[in-house]
């Protein structure tokens, strides 16, 4: 094994345990705000579930990430190695920054502005990078659309409840809050699992593309680990700056986000959770009343969501020109 490729494994795992950092306000920032829980229970229980999620849901996202993107006799590890790290200071600036940016959104960038720079746009597997983009601008927009949906389902069937109806959302965050942990853990840590799988069979450890288990269990511990520390920055700014949240829209959005993630892991779509756990909580707010949303904020995400691609690619294509220099 190569330092290069020893490097690769390091930071895929370090950029693993960022995202569960970075994403663990996506899980826990609503149970936490309506007080269903305390912030070290909600972080405890999500970072099992997260654990647990590849190994219940298989790999579908690690091989749309590894394989579906670029051949690996195209690239090299200077490529997967300057995609990591492009990755990981976007997550870094965002996450100094409090700002509720997609770690997805970055990995992809940095993967494109590498390979770009290293081949050209002529090795893209346009099919397979058409079917990230996909998942990753479509399923923000169909979480706000379920979560509005689903909230006025949720008040249709509890237009007679009593103010106790609120205990029952309380308690029911466990269970969805659990749902999204599972989905998150099943989305997120594959990807990190797709990068070092292909950097494998780049290095030639590998002769095929087929992620090992013991990468399943170095990339799931690691998104588990970086979440039951907890991005406390990131929970504030979903939990409470968009409107104050009550247990029905902790309910709602968490349950919106879980369907919505996991329907698209087990599709093989790699998916934002931040992107569309916010968008989740956006929607039910809206499905109250337009008002109760604070847009500046939702003008924020929306930034963020159209910034960081093009961002990280510039990223990740000067920094492969810098490694590329010094390496060689």
């Amino acid at each position: 094994m190569t330092l290069i490729l020893l490097a690769v494994i390091l930071l895929g795992l370090g950029f693993d345990f960022m995202n569960g950092l970075h994403d663990s306000s996506n899980i826990v920032a609503t149970m936490i705000s309506s007080r269903a829980f305390s912030p070290r229970v909600a972080l405890g229980v999500t970072a099992v579930a997260e654990f647990s999620g590849p190994f219940i849901f298989g790999v579908a996202v690690a091989n749309t990430i590894g394989n579906d993107v670029v051949a690996s006799i195209d690239i090299n590890m200077v490529v997967i190695l300057a995609a990591l790290v492009s990755a990981i200071l976007w997550d870094l600036f965002t996450l100094y920054l409090g700002f509720p940016s997609s770690s997805s959104h970055a990995l992809v960038g940095g993967i494109i502005g590498a390979v770009v720079m290293h081949a050209g746009w002529g090795v893209i597997k346009w099919n397979g990078l058409g079917k990230i983009l996909i998942a990753l601008f479509t399923s923000p927009i169909i979480g706000f659309v379920v979560g509005w949906i689903l909230l006025k389902i949720i008040l249709f069937f509890c237009r007679n409840a009593t103010p106790r109806i609120n205990s029952f959302f309380k308690r029911s965050q466990i269970v969805t809050g659990i749902a999204l942990a599972l989905s998150h853990g099943t989305n997120d840590s594959q990807k990190t699992m797709g990068i070092i799988t292909l950097a494998l069979v780049t290095g030639g450890i590998l002769p095929v593309f087929k992620v090992p288990w013991q990468i399943i269990l170095l990339c799931a511990s690691m998104i588990a680990l970086g979440t039951s520390i907890g991005g406390w920055r990131l929970i504030r700014t979903l939990g409470g700056k968009m409107y104050k949240i009550r247990p029905v829209d902790g309910f709602t959005a968490q349950l919106t986000s879980a369907a919505v993630i996991l329907t698209a892991s087990l599709l093989g779509g790699p998916v934002s959770t931040t992107q569309v756990v916010s968008s989740a909580i956006m929607g039910v707010g809206a499905g109250e009343r337009a008002n109760k949303v604070r847009w500046g904020v939702a003008g924020d995400l929306a930034t963020a969501w159209l910034l960081t691609i093009p961002a990280s690619a510039l990223v990740g294509a000067g920094l492969y020109w810098v490694l590329s220099q010094i390496i060689h």
